[in-house]
């Protein structure tokens, strides 16, 4: 189990976040700056903290929402249209990488669901600070930057019968990733958006959601180990 914390952004302001930490051998572990899907930091995104570290990296989330969580889709719509995406990923979870970085751990990746795999993107893209990058399932929007110019190794899960972020959007910044050289690896799942969430939209599939979580970690530990 993690637990809250408060660390500094770049620009001297402090942001709540939920740290998790591996059981054992917790000095110089890699760390992982994970960034929420569109309901905000609740159980589940905890549990997928703990999880990531129970495979032995910290782990933590940026609190984008400082507290508030989502029940519906309205709801989680509105948190997420009222939040500031340049600020998040420059500020948030840039301080989170920081903090991270300047605990122990040597090398930090950084990862997100949906809401978060777009801001995780738009971090790999704009932020210097991580190691390695997995996007799950989200992209920011074509003026948010170019792909191309990532220097890092990413790895990316799409959903192809996804109706939030169409497979269109997806094949673009494969075909930016390809134009720039990065080294990157794609996967697709026949599966619908949100797949490794067993609850939120109601679209979990477990084999995809274990097969994505497994390459995730094998992908972490072999850029980030």
């Amino acid at each position: 189990m993690g637990s809250m914390i408060e660390f500094s952004r770049p620009d001297g302001k402090t942001a709540p976040g939920y740290l998790a930490e591996p059981a054992a051998v917790r000095e110089h572990a890699p760390g992982v700056v994970m960034l929420e899907e569109w309901w905000g930091v609740n159980d589940q995104i905890k549990e997928t903290a703990d999880r990531l570290a129970a495979a032995g990296f910290r782990v933590l989330v940026p609190d984008l929402y400082r507290g508030r969580v989502a029940a519906t889709g309205d709801e989680a719509n509105h948190l997420m249209q009222g939040l500031d995406f340049g600020d998040a990923a420059m500020q948030d979870a840039r301080g989170a990488a920081t903090f991270l970085k300047s605990t122990g751990s040597p090398k930090v990746g950084v990862t997100g669901f949906c809401m978060g795999g777009a801001l995780a993107l738009l971090s790999a893209m704009h932020v210097t600070d991580y190691d390695a990058a997995v996007i799950w399932y989200g992209f920011p929007p074509a003026e948010a930057g170019d792909p191309a110019n990532i220097r890092i190794p990413i790895m990316l899960h799409w959903a192809i019968d996804d109706e939030f972020f169409p497979l269109e959007g997806a094949e673009r910044i494969e075909e930016r990733l390809v134009a720039g050289k990065v080294h990157h690896q794609t996967h697709r799942y026949l599966a619908k958006h949100a797949f490794y969430n067993p609850g939120g939209l109601g679209n979990h599939d477990p084999d995809a959601a274990e097969t994505a979580w497994e390459r995730t970690v094998e992908f972490f530990n072999e850029n980030l180990k």
